[in-house]
C-alpha cells in the first residue's frame, strides 16, 4: 500500500470516513462500512450527480429491486458470460485475477482467454504476490451472487442496475408519452463476487453505483449544444492519444455522439468534485475487452497514486438488452418511429381460405381466420394457439398477397447509451485529490469543495462562559434550520477545533468571542486559506449559502 493510501484510509477510519465491515469478526473482504462523515460525503456526490446528470437533462428515475430472478440475467448474458479467470497459489492457496497480475507487463490483458493469459504468466515469470508460490492455470470463476427466493426459485443479486431499467422500458416508455429519446437512471446497489478485492473502496464486492440508460433512435441526430466546445482527453483503442472537442470526436467517427455528450459532462462533473483536468482521461475499449453486449465503450479513468483507474464506463449497448428481453419473454420491447409524411409500402398478408378452414375447424373457423391475419406469412405454414391449444395450419389453408398501405411510422428496438459511475471509486478519487498536510504545522487537511463537503460549518465558542456558548449552539441550531449541516465543537483550544475541523473537510469555522457580544458578529474562517474575517450574525446564513454554492467567494465578503 503506497503512502498516500495508508494514510487516507488512516483518516478514513479516525474521522468516520469509511472502514472494513465486520472488523469485530475479522472482516470480510471487498465490505467497507461509511460512517458517518462518509454517508454524508456520498450523499453528495450522488446529488450533485443528480444536479448535473438527471435534473438538467430532465431524465426519470427509478429505484429496483436487487434480487432478479434467473430467467432475467440469462436473457441478459450475464448467466453464462459475467465471469473472470482466476488462478490460484499452489502453496499458499490464495486467489487471484489472472489479468490483475499482467497489468503492468501488458497493456490489454483483461481481454484475454485463459490459454494467451497462461502464456503470458509464464513468459513474465509471475508468482503468488503473497509468498512466491507456482501459480495454477486461469480458470474461469463467475462473478454473480446466487440465492434463492421462496421455495427453491433460483435468482442472483444484481451485477448491475441496468436490468431493472431494461425489463420497465414498455412501462417508462409509455409514461415518457412514447418519445425518445429517453433517460433512466437509477442509483442503487451492484454486488460482484471478485476474487481479491484488495484494493479497499476502488475493488468492492458490494458497491454503489448511479448508472443512466438512454433509449435512442439510432437514426436521429443527436444534439450536442454548448457541451460541443468541451475539450476531451481521449485514448484510442490504436494507443494514440490527444484532446479533441466533442464535436470533433463525434463528427470524426471516433465515438457516438451522446458518447461525446456524456464524456463532456463528466469531466464537468469530476472537476466540481475537485478532481484536476490534467488527471482524467477517456480510453477507449480494445475489442477483445468489450463487455458481451457493448459494441463501443469509454472508461473515464482517473490518473490516482496507483495509477490510471476506471471509475465511470460510457458504453454503447446498442439494442442488445432490449431484443434480448423480448426474445426471452415475449413482450413489445419497442418504439414507433413517426414519419413525417405517411408512406405507402407494400406488405405481404395472409390471407384464410374458408372454403378449406370451414370444414376443418366448424364454428372456430372464424376465431382461426383471425388468429392467422396477425401473422407474419410464411410458405412453410404457420402454428397459432386456440383454446390453449398450439396447432400448424399449412399453406394449402391461406394465400400470401401483397397489399398496398399507408402507415405513419414504423416499429423499432431502440439502442442504448450507458453511462455508469462507480460512486465508491469516484469518492475515493476525491478523498486523494482533497488530502493535504499543512507545510507549517503537517496537520491534516480534507480540502473538499463546499458543495460537496460533508459538514459545511462548525461552530466554537472561544470560552464555555459568560454566554458565549450559549450564543453559539443558537448560532449551530439557526444554521442547521436553514438546511446547512453544521456542528457545536467546545472542546479543546480553538488551533486543535480548528484541526479537526480541517481532518473532516469543513470549509468554514465560526467562532464566537467577547467581540461578538457587543457588535453581533463572528469570525468566519476558510479552511483553504485559513484567513478570517468579522461576518455579522443577521447575515452568516445566507453568507454560508452563497459560499456553499459558489456564488460568492471568500475574496468579495
Amino acid at each position: 500500500m503506497n503512502d498516500l493510501r495508508t494514510k487516507i484510509m488512516e483518516i478514513a477510519k479516525r474521522r468516520g470516513i469509511f472502514w472494513k465491515a465486520y472488523e469485530i469478526y475479522g472482516g470480510l473482504a471487498g465490505f467497507y462500512d461509511y460512517g458517518p462523515v462518509g454517508s454524508a460525503l456520498k450523499n453528495n456526490i450522488l446529488n450533485l450527480w443528480r444536479e448535473i446528470f438527471v435534473i438538467s437533462d430532465s431524465l426519470i428515475e427509478i429505484d429496483s429491486p436487487n434480487l432478479g430472478p434467473e430467467i432475467m440475467y440469462i436473457a441478459s448474458g450475464h448467466a453464462d458470460k459475467f465471469t473472470d479467470y482466476m488462478v490460484k497459489c499452489q502453496k499458499c492457496g490464495h486467489a487471484f485475477r489472472a489479468d490483475e497480475l499482467l497489468k503492468d507487463h501488458i497493456p490489454d490483458a483483461e481481454g484475454l482467454d485463459a490459454d494467451r493469459l497462461w502464456k503470458e504468466l509464464q513468459a513474465h515469470q509471475i508468482k503468488c504476490p503473497d509468498c512466491g508460490g507456482d501459480l495454477t492455470y486461469p480458470e474461469r470463476f463467475h462473478l454473480m451472487f446466487p440465492t434463492t427466493v421462496g421455495l427453491g426459485k433460483k435468482a442472483f443479486l444484481r451485477p448491475e442496475t441496468a436490468q431493472g431499467i431494461f425489463v420497465n422500458f414498455p412501462i417508462l416508455y409509455r409514461l415518457n408519452r412514447e418519445k425518445l429519446p429517453l433517460g433512466v437512471a437509477q442509483v442503487g446497489k451492484g454486488f460482484r463476487n471478485e476474487i481479491s478485492p484488495r484494493q479497499g473502496l476502488l475493488r468492492l464486492r458490494e458497491f454503489n453505483m448511479a448508472e443512466i440508460e438512454l433509449f435512442i433512435d439510432p437514426e436521429e441526430n443527436f444534439e450536442l449544444d454548448s457541451f460541443g466546445e468541451v475539450k476531451i482527453p481521449i485514448k484510442t483503442r490504436d494507443g494514440s492519444e490527444s484532446v479533441l472537442t466533442a464535436e470533433e470526436i463525434a463528427k470524426r467517427g471516433i465515438a457516438r455522439p451522446e458518447i461525446a455528450y456524456y464524456m463532456a459532462k463528466t469531466l464537468k462533473f469530476l472537476k466540481t468534485l475537485g478532481i484536476p483536468e490534467n488527471k482524467i482521461r477517456f480510453r477507449q475499449h480494445h475489442h477483445n475487452e468489450l463487455a458481451h453486449y457493448s459494441q463501443d465503450t469509454w472508461d473515464c479513468e482517473i490518473n490516482l497514486s496507483l495509477g490510471w483507474t476506471e471509475v465511470i464506463g460510457i458504453s454503447y449497448r446498442g439494442d442488445y438488452d432490449l431484443k434480448r428481453h423480448m426474445d426471452f419473454s415475449a413482450r413489445d420491447m419497442t418504439a414507433i418511429r413517426r414519419f413525417k409524411e405517411p408512406k405507402k409500402i407494400k406488405v405481404k398478408k395472409v390471407r384464410p381460405r374458408m372454403e378449406i378452414l370451414g370444414p376443418m375447424f366448424k364454428s372456430k373457423a372464424k376465431k382461426v381466420a383471425e388468429l392467422l391475419e396477425k401473422k407474419e406469412p410464411s410458405p412453410a405454414g404457420i402454428e397459432v394457439e386456440l383454446d390453449r391449444k398450439r396447432m400448424l395450419i399449412t399453406p394449402e389453408a391461406y394465400d400470401i398477397v401483397d397489399e398496398e398501405i399507408t402507415v405513419g411510422g414504423e416499429r423499432f428496438i431502440p439502442h442504448v447509451i450507458e453511462p455508469s459511475f462507480g460512486i465508491d471509486r469516484i469518492l475515493y478519487a476525491v478523498l486523494e485529490f482533497a488530502y493535504y498536510e499543512r507545510p507549517e504545522t503537517g496537520y491534516k487537511v480534507l480540502r473538499f469543495p463546499p458543495k460537496i463537503a460533508p459538514i459545511k460549518a462548525a461552530v466554537f465558542p472561544l470560552m464555555t462562559k459568560d454566554g458565549l456558548d450559549g450564543i453559539a449552539r443558537d448560532i449551530k441550531v439557526k444554521i442547521c434550520g436553514n438546511g446547512i449541516p453544521c456542528y457545536y465543537d467546545d472542546s479543546g483550544s480553538i488551533g486543535r477545533r480548528y484541526a479537526r475541523a480541517d481532518e473532516i473537510g469543513v470549509p468554514f469555522c465560526i467562532t464566537v468571542d467577547y467581540q461578538t457580544r457587543e457588535d453581533n458578529t463572528v469570525t468566519l474562517r476558510e479552511r483553504d486559506s485559513a484567513q478570517q474575517k468579522r461576518i455579522p450574525i443577521s447575515a452568516l446564513t445566507s453568507v454560508l449559502k452563497s459560499l456553499v454554492e459558489g456564488t460568492k467567494s471568500f475574496d468579495d465578503l
